[in-house]
């Protein structure tokens, strides 16, 4: 018999919709953009997100596809996770783990996960991965105190995710993948913002969200699904 999930199920576990972990600035609806016309396929924003975070050997938050189009044409498509509206990860969880925050940033909170991976096969995106074993620490990171917002020191038997760098929004900043893209390109390809404000950013330019969308023909990652994501691409230009 399957796993019913309900919200008796998550009164029991102590998850409701007013739960303190879910509780944000609501004046801010983060949202990311990816020009994929920009997008050279450097890797800057893999690796600024890994060093940053301490993410174990192996595992990626942002990973960045080569992929070709239905005439030839060859792109690059970099993937964090969506941060869904309509989130297939958040209602499997068994145990109200992954959750949505009022800012629309979905997080994993450690403390609770039970490594059940029901999240990862809800995940159309594949932006998500299991620790199998305990990862290699750095005094760096072994000496950052836990919290769901910082996901480290990482553990074994987890699951983990890119989490928008929301601990960086709070201070004004952008996300690591988002300052090494720029660093890199001076033109970045990645964009970051907030919704209602009407405009994301990357670090060196601004964009008005809803124009350059519209204008662009800005779209989402298996759209169709209506898993309703966060993460807006702009087209790669035509070859």
């Amino acid at each position: 018999m399957g796993l019913l999930i309900s919200d008796r199920v998550f009164e029991i576990v102590g998850w409701n919709p007013t739960d303190f972990r879910a509780l944000a600035d609501n004046r801010k609806q983060w949202v990311m953009v990816i020009d994929l016309a920009r997008c050279d396929g450097c890797g800057e924003c893999t690796k600024g997100c890994s060093r940053e975070h301490f993410v174990p050997e192996g595992t990626e938050w942002i990973t960045v596809f080569k992929v070709q189009d239905e005439l030839g044409a060859q792109y690059f498509l970099p993937r964090p996770c969506m941060h869904c509206e309509n989130a297939p990860c958040v209602k499997v969880c068994p145990v109200g783990a992954t959750f949505r925050r009022d800012d629309g940033v979905i997080l994993i909170d450690h403390e609770r996960c039970i490594g059940c991976r029901y999240c990862m096969a809800a995940c159309p995106y594949n932006a998500r991965s299991f620790n199998w074993a305990e990862p290699a620490h750095t005094p760096a990171e072994l000496a950052h105190p836990y919290s769901i917002e910082e996901p480290w020191p990482h553990r074994v038997g987890v699951v983990e995710k890119c989490m928008f760098c929301v601990h960086y929004a709070k201070q004004g900043k952008l996300p690591a993948c988002v300052r090494a893209c720029t660093a890199e390109m001076g033109d970045g390809a990645i964009f970051f913002g907030d919704m209602r404000e009407d405009a994301v950013s990357n670090g060196t330019e601004t964009l008005p969200l809803a124009e350059t969308l519209r204008e662009r023909g800005g779209f989402r990652f298996k759209e169709e699904l209506g898993t309703r994501p966060r993460v807006w691409y702009l087209p790669p230009r035509s070859s």
